[in-house]
């Protein structure tokens, strides 16, 4: 029996409607649950042929078990190796690579040194920072962001220079980014399934909520929009992603697409673009357990063995 597990924390509407839709599709020799998972021994074999992981940023645990499970064949969604190594910095540059539009980013150092660390430790760090070179390159309004995590957690949009260096008083031992506030004539938020499955949904950033409105881009930008969503995905291996366009004079300008467990709550996402999620998922997670990728692709050094 080919099993898809799905792992999860505190949401309660997609992981179980997940599993009920691979459950209900009757696909012979598959069937899904929710993971359940108790200390690990190091030569554990995989149980799971499929693990849609919803959880594993937050807990280290989980985390190193997905990469034994990968290490032992099974597909995680996502990949836990590249999901570790990640952070939304270094993903600007390699989108600006591929030439997706991204808003002027400048890397901050720590306000303060993190924990084990001195003065002696930052040697090499120029002091003070040539904060007028960054003021002109980035401009006002901005965003003041960690260089790594979600749920915008420790976001500051600032307007002047009293307020950004307010803001990154108050940001302590993070690792913060600034990043030009780009001033949109329209929002997208595209659901991603499968690098290549791209719903791209109008979205009230200010409010934080999804709009069910099917003809709110032109041809022309919806598949641009499209395009750019794939290019990510494809380049990051993210099976599963929420991708942000402010988009500018016609401009999609990607703003945050890090989110390789993005919320697919029922409540949020609605009841039609939850049923696309869950759908394309099922289809997903059901294909990978009938039909693996090579696991030389999912994990580079695995060719050593």
């Amino acid at each position: 029996m080919k099993k898809i597990g799905v792992l999860y924390g505190m949401e309660n509407t997609f992981p179980f409607a997940l599993v009920e839709r691979i459950n209900s599709m009757r696909v012979e020799g598959v069937v899904a649950e929710s993971v359940t998972v108790g200390g690990i021994r190091m030569d554990e074999p995989a149980r799971y042929r499929v693990i849609i992981d919803r959880i594993s940023q937050d807990i280290a645990f989980y985390r190193s078990w997905l990469k034994l499970a990968a290490m032992n064949g099974a597909a995680v969604i996502n990949n836990p190796f590249w999901w570790t190594a990640d952070d939304k910095f270094f993903n600007y540059a390699i989108a600006a690579r591929l030439g997706v539009a991204i808003p002027p980013t400048v890397l901050l150092p720590h306000k303060q040194h993190p924990p084990g660390t001195t003065e002696r430790s930052m040697r090499n760090l120029r002091y003070p920072l040539d904060w007028e070179e960054i003021f002109a390159y980035i401009g006002f309004p901005a965003f003041l962001k960690p260089y790594s995590g979600g749920g915008w957690k420790n976001v500051y949009k600032v307007h002047t220079v009293d307020e950004l260096i307010r803001a990154y008083d108050e940001t302590g031992t993070l690792c913060m980014i600034l990043q030009e506030f780009i001033e949109y004539d329209h929002f997208v938020r595209c659901i991603c399934v499968g690098q290549t499955n791209i719903m791209p949904i109008k979205y009230d950033p200010k409010h934080r909520r999804y709009l069910v409105e099917h003809d709110h881009l032109t041809p022309e930008l919806g598949a641009k929009v499209i395009d750019y969503a794939r290019r990510i995905n494809e380049v990051m291996g993210y099976d599963m992603n929420s991708i942000e366009f402010a988009i500018r004079d016609g401009v999609p300008y990607a703003i945050d697409f890090m989110n390789p467990a993005p919320d697919m709550d029922i409540n949020s996402l609605t009841p039609v673009y939850f049923e696309w999620a869950v759908q394309r998922m099922a289809d997903m997670a059901i294909q990978l357990a009938k039909n693996p990728r090579p696991q030389v692709k999912e994990l580079r050094w695995s060719s050593w063995f």
